[in-house]
């Protein structure tokens, strides 16, 4: 089967196979063959390095397609059912699940070390469990989760990681309050979501941060009230909030830069949501002294911060409704063939979102 495939970390393209094969099939385990997979900024800092993860590896998480087979044991699915990817699946037995917390199960981040794919040359893994740039994998029965039928499998991609995760930020985890102020410093596939995850939890003011031009007037196509340049966010806090500092202020890049930022443009009382995933020797700083007397909240989100299944039915449910719009998310569609084109539109900020058609 074709594939796409990174050799070694620190490499900036991919090489697409066709010697590759999906191995691991068993008890507990699906088969799936993936129609549509969407491009996470997740995927480029596991190539870089800055997530880890084993090399060889395929990159990949945010998919949807169809159940080839099933393994023994595995109920609720059958061949030919349509899913979505879910690459943290809840093991439902470990004390974060059991305390509610499922989106901190490690069970799926164990996932990662076990290679699902296999070619001449050796074992590939796929990225956090999955490795979604590819014709078909293995994944264990957790991971497909099942998708209504008037659900695209671009969309169900889409809701399978950033959906989920920007929305998630302002739902679950900063719980935003109607009438609030917002920013959101990055504005990505996944900073976009939480614009709109602020949009309908009733924010009055919804500023947008990013220093790429299109991506700030994208965000204003999806709710944002405005959109600066990072330069201009200390303007606008003084215009909006009178110096005091917005209630909300969501980091979505993953650097230790942008949460200082967030952090002191954040007002006293009010909610600093870290939602980027950053590397692990970048450190984010505060004092004791701003810590005790501004009294921020400082929240991580991950993964949505909160049941994932549940996420997944609500953001179906708003995209249905009208409340959230993700077709024009996807900005850029490509096959397979032009992956290192996508991973080109993500890089330059070109992107909101491309789907590979599988």
């Amino acid at each position: 089967m074709r594939a796409a495939v990174l050799h070694e970390t620190g490499q900036e393209k991919l090489e697409v196979l066709d010697d590759v094969e999906a191995v691991g099939f068993g008890p507990g385990k699906v088969r799936l063959r993936i129609r549509a997979t969407g491009l996470c900024h997740s995927d480029v800092s596991a190539m870089s390095g800055v997530l880890p993860q084993p090399a060889p590896f395929i990159p990949g998480h945010e998919g949807a397609g169809e159940v080839v087979d099933i393994g023994d044991g595995v109920t609720g699915l059958s061949a030919g059912d349509r899913v979505l990817v879910c690459w943290l699946p809840a093991c439902g037995a470990c004390p974060s699940c059991k305390r509610g917390q499922t989106q901190l199960c490690l069970a799926g981040f164990m996932n990662a070390g076990t290679p699902n794919c296999k070619r001449p040359g050796g074992d590939v893994f796929g990225f956090a469990g999955t490795g979604t740039f590819t014709e078909e994998v293995v994944v264990g029965a957790g991971c497909a989760v099942p998708i209504p039928d008037d659900v695209p499998f671009e969309i169900a991609a889409l809701i399978g990681c950033g959906v989920t995760t920007g929305l998630g930020a302002a739902i679950n985890t900063a719980k935003v309050e109607a009438g609030s102020s917002v920013a959101v410093i990055g504005c990505g596939g996944v900073g976009i979501s939480t614009i709109q995850g602020a949009r309908v939890r009733g924010a009055a003011q919804i500023i947008a941060v990013d220093p790429v031009a299109s991506r700030r007037e994208a965000a204003l196509r999806f709710g944002a009230t405005e959109a600066v340049a990072p330069d201009g966010l200390a303007d606008a806090k003084q215009r909006i909030t009178g110096g005091e500092g917005f209630d909300y202020v969501f980091e979505v890049v993953g650097k230790s830069a942008t949460a200082r930022s967030a952090y002191e443009n954040t007002r006293r009382g009010g909610t600093l949501c870290v939602v980027g995933a950053g590397a692990v020797d970048d450190t984010f700083q505060v004092n004791m002294f701003e810590l005790f007397f501004d009294e921020k909240r400082i929240l991580p989100s991950m993964y949505g911060g909160g049941d994932v299944l549940r996420s997944y039915g609500r953001a179906i449910a708003l995209w249905r409704a009208g409340r959230i719009d993700l077709e024009s998310m996807i900005t850029h569609r490509v096959r397979l063939d032009g992956v290192n084109d996508a991973l080109d539109q993500m890089r330059t900020g070109e992107s909101l979102r491309t789907c590979i058609e599988i």
